[in-house]
């Protein structure tokens, strides 16, 4: 017996008692699945967890999403007692753990200690390389950053200044600003790229940023942004600017699409954000189930301009986002 289920025996018994009730069924514990997911009211994060808690319903699957309630503060330190109380009070049969930085490896190891099944979504770590994690599935990372550098560098026509930003310093938008640099430099030699600067999450002070690096910067004439919300901070700061900016962010989200659609910015990369759920539950569903699951799941992410968003906005009307 793991330490895990030795602390939730007595619970556990409690619970089953309730969920005998009058009719006689229960919920297996291998039929449960955790969500855990610090900043969890971010649009984006939203989006990934309508995927996760979709693909639950149709494999018979009871689903919890936990995560510190905040769209602009990442908080692993107060997620992780958010996530305890979850395991204290149901017995779940995988956990699903949102990793893209190393702050929260030592809870999917301590997960994984104790005998439960983990799985991560959106990075790909490698194989491994994160205690206790079983499986990963998410975007190619490096590809995602290589076809927005490809897009922007037919865009502009093969020169100019560009100027790019992440939402903060972790493993997923170091490594795709890394390949949008690397894809630039090969295909794209007379593109100038700016060094990077960090938006963070907060909208008015990211789009203050952008402002700054126009105002600074008059001859740059293109922008990526690794973030979701990077297409309204540049749209914006262009706006302010009153420059003509070539645009490409992250992220299928209703404002991003309209912003693309009013022709305020050019286009952004896909990231599988729906997908990447629903394919997280169908992992951690495969590992309750005591089945063996490959521990890479790449999902492509195209990059998507003004006359390839109708599949986006279905998806999101079937989201109810």
């Amino acid at each position: 017996m793991t330490i895990n289920h030795m602390r939730r025996g007595v619970l556990g018994a409690l619970a089953l008692a309730t969920l005998l009730g009058s009719s006689g069924a229960t919920v297996a514990a291998e039929k449960a699945l955790l969500w855990v997911q610090p900043m969890r009211d971010h649009p984006v994060h939203r989006l990934m967890q309508a995927g996760f808690l979709a693909k639950c319903a149709e494999l018979g699957y009871t689903c919890e999403v936990v995560g510190n309630p905040s769209a602009t503060n990442y908080d692993v330190a107060a997620s992780i007692p958010l996530a305890e109380a979850a395991l204290a009070r149901t017995e779940f049969g995988a956990v699903a753990v949102y990793g893209p930085g190393p702050e929260i490896y030592p809870y999917i190891g301590k997960l994984g200690g104790e005998g439960i099944p983990v799985v991560t979504w959106h990075v790909l770590p490698p194989e491994g390389s994160v205690a206790g994690l079983k499986a990963a599935t998410g975007e190619d990372i490096p590809a995602a950053g290589a076809n927005a550098a490809i897009a922007m560098g037919e865009k502009l026509g093969g020169k100019g200044v560009v100027a790019l930003t992440q939402g903060s310093i972790n493993d997923t938008e170091n490594a795709m600003s890394g390949a949008f640099r690397e894809t630039m430099a090969a295909k794209f030699p007379d593109v100038t790229i700016l060094e990077t600067q960090l938006e963070g999450f907060e909208p008015s002070a990211a789009e203050a940023k952008a402002v700054g690096v126009l105002q600074g910067n008059p001859e740059v004439v293109g922008a990526f942004s690794t973030t979701g919300n990077g297409i309204q901070t540049w749209s914006g700061a262009a706006r302010k600017a009153d420059r003509e900016v070539v645009i490409i962010g992250m992220d299928y989200i209703r404002q991003n699409l309209d912003i693309i659609k009013a022709g305020d910015a050019y286009g952004l990369v896909a990231q599988p954000l729906y997908e990447e759920g629903a394919k997280t539950a169908e992992l951690a569903a495969a590992m309750a189930e005591g089945k063996e699951v490959p521990y890479l799941n790449p999902l492509p992410a195209d990059v998507i301009t003004a006359d390839g968003l109708d599949p986006y906005y279905k998806i999101l009307d079937g989201a109810g986002q």
